[in-house]
């Protein structure tokens, strides 16, 4: 068996994650060393160019890489960091440690240097789970990126045979590897204050700059004028714990914060936003408080999720919209200067059929993506393209419109939003005047509370984003997904071939039998009446990730999960009867492949 064979299920498509107990010392130690070379590589390659741009001369020693690390506050998550900045700074990298940061922060501090920057983190997975983000020159790693780091990472035979029976250790043991035969050199650390303040100054200048008469102060340049908000921000013990109150503080009048000290057992849950039922203590904290809005920051802070004034969760899809609407009205004057082309929003498969339209009438061009926000950032470097905002229904939002890092920063994203509440939005005068619980009317000026914005959107019924177990299938198979999308293919065709054929159905459906694969969908047979029951004319079927159709009054997805191993489905509507109805053919479908995730696909329950 190769060794770390069982360390390999923790490369993923997005990052390094997985069970505690594959964090080996020793593994650690490996995955370190094999992070040196990548960075080596990269600052190698980068001296070459540079050189052939006449920018170093031939005798010019080359400065020391940077690297930035940071962690979050899972146990054992300090000690890895720790490690690996041991490791880069024995082999002549200059390491920064900022200690327990948020992942956008360690974006930030990335930026500020090389683009090298490293997060132990699991984000918002259980306890009991590690992982590992990296940036290289500013991107993020490719599944092609991060599998072939696996690979460096394997040692070679001889490193294999003395470390097999030390490949049991626990995390605790890490901080000891070297100490032993090894002198530890100095990794810069640096105090939570000084690693805190560039970050909200910097947010401090954005709106100074976006809101140059409400905020500028005739004697101090930076001073903002702090909004006349009550918020409720919900850290669930995580990486947000240290720096929320302190950067919400200076924006905001009235801040009130839940669940803010570190904690990796976290007591009241897993540190996810986007779970059933995780908010109803930031809920009742809202009602409560008759605050304006309530946030919530998933581990590491890249992920957000908004409560309204009324105490309602907003649907992740409207929160979408709203944000990629701050980011369209606000966009620097030198963004239409630049280019005639209208603003570009990119958003995941998972997100609802309003979305599209919603984000067509703010004048944007829609543009559906693969999900994971990861795979968002390197769409947004890799093309010469106008997309303004990027975001995706687990909560990570990216603003693209040269204001500040380019990341999917959770706080920063709850800032916009609020300032763009009290300073730019406005509710329709079409709609009748809002009232409150005894039907006493409600005075809408500036600034507007979040539900008067949000009970203009469209009305969805939706189900959570599921997960399913992967159903098993022969090692000769195709998998479900492929099966599904084949046969919804092959539906299709039949459907739009009818429409130009006076055959009969039976001929149809013989002469359109798939043909593309030798899995179980190719052995499926439709009449055209029965084509059309399931998929309509004007069905819309992508499947760039996964199976998604979108009909007239709903959509649904299935897909293969890139963090587990599972499916994820999720299923809305128009109404409780159009998601029905959406779900229904999604179960037929599925029936023909797997009976079991029919059932399971059945019994699922709107939000």
């Amino acid at each position: 068996m190769p060794f770390f064979a069982a360390q390999q299920s923790l490369f993923r498509a997005y990052d390094i994650r997985g069970d505690e107990q594959y964090f080996t010392p020793i593994f650690v130690q490996a995955l370190g060393k094999a992070f040196v070379r990548l960075y080596q590589r990269y600052h190698s390659a980068k001296s070459v160019k540079s050189r052939s741009n006449n920018e170093l001369t031939p005798h010019t020693k080359p400065k020391a890489t940077t690297v930035i690390i940071g962690y979050d506050v899972r146990y054992g998550s300090d000690s890895i960091a720790q490690t690996l900045a041991t490791i880069l700074q024995q082999q002549g990298l200059q390491v920064i440690n900022l200690g327990l940061i948020t992942t956008p922060m360690m974006a930030f501090w990335t930026e500020q240097y090389d683009g090298h920057g490293m997060m132990v983190t699991a984000s918002h997975s259980a306890k009991g789970i590690l992982g590992i983000k990296w940036l290289v020159g500013n991107a993020s790693p490719s599944a092609e990126d991060i599998q072939a780091l696996y690979q460096d990472s394997i040692p070679s035979n001889s490193t294999q045979n003395s470390d097999n029976n030390s490949n049991g250790k626990t995390i605790a043991a890490i901080q000891n590897i070297d100490a032993q035969s090894n002198p530890v050199l100095s990794v810069i650390g640096l105090p939570t204050d000084t690693v805190a303040a560039p970050y909200i100054q910097a947010i401090v200048e954005v709106f100074t700059t976006i809101y140059p008469p409400q905020n500028l102060s005739a004697t101090n340049r930076w001073a903002v004028k702090k909004l006349d908000l009550t918020i409720v921000i919900d850290c669930m013990h995580g990486a947000t714990s240290r720096i929320a109150l302190p950067l919400f503080s200076q924006f905001c009048q009235h801040v009130i914060v839940i669940n803010d000290t570190p904690d990796g057992s976290f007591p009241m849950g897993n540190p996810d936003p986007t779970e059933p039922n995780r908010l109803a203590e930031l809920q009742q904290t809202v009602i409560i408080n008759a605050a304006d809005i309530g946030l919530a920051f998933d581990g590491d802070g890249d992920r957000l999720m908004i409560v309204d004034n009324s105490g309602k969760v907003v649907m992740p899809d409207h929160l979408l919209y709203l944000l990629a609407q701050v980011a369209i009205t606000e966009r620097p004057k030198t963004w239409d200067a630049d280019t005639t082309s209208t603003p570009q929003v990119l958003f995941d498969i998972k997100c609802s059929h309003h979305l599209p339209i919603l984000l067509s009438n703010l004048g944007a061009t829609p543009i559906i993506s693969k999900t994971g926000s990861s795979l968002m950032r390197q769409q947004l470097q890799s093309c010469e393209n106008r997309i303004i905002f990027a975001g995706e229904l687990s909560g990570h939002f990216i603003f693209n419109d040269g204001y500040f890092t380019p990341y999917d920063d959770a706080m920063y994203a709850g800032l916009r939003l609020l300032h763009w509440l009290v300073y730019t939005a406005a509710p329709s005068d079409t709609l009748p005047p809002a009232v409150d619980l005894w039907g006493e009317r409600i005075d809408t000026l500036v600034p507007h509370r979040l539900t008067d914005i949000t009970r203009q959107l469209p009305t969805l019924v939706s189900t959570a984003d599921h997960y399913l177990p992967l159903p098993d299938t022969p090692p000769t198979d195709c998998s479900v997904v492929q099966q599904l999308a084949t046969f919804c293919h092959y539906l299709q065709h039949l459907v739009e071939l009818s429409i130009a054929s006076s055959a009969s159905d039976n001929r149809l459906a013989t002469s359109c039998t798939p043909s593309l694969c030798t899995c179980s969908a190719s052995r499926q047979h439709m009449t055209l009446v029965q084509a059309k029951q399931l998929l309509p004319l004007g069905t819309r079927l992508t499947c760039i990730d996964g199976v998604r159709l979108d009909f007239a009054r709903g959509f649904g997805i299935l897909r293969q999960s890139n963090t587990s191993h599972n499916l994820t489905v999720r299923f809305a509507g128009d109404s409780a009867a159009d998601l029905k109805d959406v779900q229904m053919r999604f179960v037929t479908l599925c029936r023909l492949f797997d009976n079991n995730l029919a059932e399971q696909i059945m019994a699922l329950y709107p939000e």
